[in-house]
């Protein structure tokens, strides 16, 4: 039992951790990630290829182990279950497992990219170069690449996907900035009542996450700091008192 538990919290420690040991086990795991989702960008023009199922099994048994370990490294399974990146990694491997029955939800494999902004690799390395500021505009426009990269594969899955070649990827990829940035050419538009509210909801959102991005850019940069008292999350990295509640406020110099 105490071999396990230590086990669990050293697989804690590397996950979740800001040591050098965790921060360079991150580092590894996220250029495993970047080749992941390379694979999922080129995916579609390899599958003429013998090596494309084993790749593709290959993946899906990494997935499938990180599943595993994020389970195991949980403070309780609910909350394992819980997390939405859990929900999304199973569908990943569902797509992976059963491509012909699951194409459909191809698209979500862009989340991967998510996940790359979340760790706590970025903010370390960040601030080991001295540019912690730049990490809310870095998120942002992950954010932005992500939602641009799951709508362009929505849109190719259910309205292009029986274009020949690339076509069909980049004329969904072509209105989805169209869309997005509100340029509306309309020389290529989605067919029927689905397609108007797919590109009602790409617009909503898409806007919403450029807006973000614009406001993480310009506004004065703060640091993630919870005030004791009132719980402020969001501090001026020099500030002394919470200007929500005045109380007397001890942020580290890393802003961590």
């Amino acid at each position: 039992m105490m071999r396990r538990d230590k086990l669990r919290q050293t697989l804690r420690q590397l996950y979740t951790g800001q040591s050098r040991a965790a921060i360079r086990y991150q580092a590894v795991l996220a250029c495993i990630d970047l080749a992941i989702i390379a694979f999922f960008i080129f995916g579609p023009y390899l599958r003429a290829g013998t090596s494309y199922l084993v790749l593709d099994y290959m993946i899906a048994f990494w997935i499938a182990g990180e599943l595993v370990i994020q389970a195991v490294i949980a403070r309780r399974f609910r909350d394992w279950l819980l997390r939405p990146m859990t929900w999304v990694d199973l569908v990943i491997l569902g797509t992976l497992l059963f491509p012909n029955l699951l194409y459909n939800f191809a698209f979500l494999r862009a989340m991967r990219i998510w996940v790359l902004g979340q760790s706590p690799l970025l903010k370390v390395g960040l601030r080991k170069i001295g540019q912690s500021e730049l990490n809310d505009v870095i998120r942002a426009s992950i954010n932005v690449v992500v939602f641009l990269f799951m709508a362009t594969g929505f849109i190719y899955t259910f309205f292009f996907y029986r274009q020949d070649g690339t076509a069909g990827f980049v004329d969904a990829l072509y209105f989805t900035v169209a869309t997005v940035t509100t340029t509306g050419f309309g020389d290529i538009t989605l067919p029927g009542t689905s397609g108007k509210l797919t590109a009602i909801v790409t617009m909503i959102i898409g806007i919403s996450l450029f807006v973000r991005l614009a406001q993480a850019v310009v506004r004065p940069y703060k640091v993630t700091f919870a005030c004791p008292k009132c719980g402020l999350n969001r501090h001026d990295a020099d500030a002394v008192h919470c200007k929500a509640c005045g109380h007397i406020l001890n942020i580290p110099d890393d802003g961590l």
